[in-house]
């Protein structure tokens, strides 16, 4: 069983949780600093108009990470359906950590590249 960084306070909640995706843990932190605490619904409007570039975040528009987190929602919003929590009353609370680096091999004599690996956690709460 994982251990989530956050403990929901009611047991109405669904949890996802995203293992060794391939984005950058810095632009994880930023969206999920940005998404914590909002209504489900407006948390996916806002990823949406993200990779839509419609709407920033700090000047940038994370794409690649926004998209990874929106199907984390997707699949904690699922969770919750399967629960029968009513979605309309859901809140997201999101989390970015670190997981482990592997090397790239080198190609002839160019460098090798270190690749980093994010684990986001999903937590919707009833409130």
């Amino acid at each position: 069983m994982l251990r989530y960084a956050y403990k929901p306070k009611s047991s109405r909640n669904a949890k996802a949780y995203g293992y060794g995706l391939r984005i950058s843990r810095k632009h994880s932190q930023e969206i999920c600093r940005k998404l914590r605490g909002m209504r489900l619904d407006k948390a996916k409007k806002f990823l949406e108009d993200l990779l839509e570039k419609r709407v920033s975040l700090n000047g940038k528009y994370y794409t690649k990470a926004a998209g990874e987190i929106l199907k984390l929602l997707k699949s904690a919003e699922k969770n919750a359906e399967a629960k029968g929590l009513e979605l309309e009353k859901l809140f997201v609370h999101l989390s970015a950590h670190r997981g482990w680096t592997f090397r790239r091999p080198r190609r002839f004599k160019l460098r090798g590249q270190t690749q980093r690996i994010t684990h986001i956690q999903v937590v919707l709460e009833e409130r």
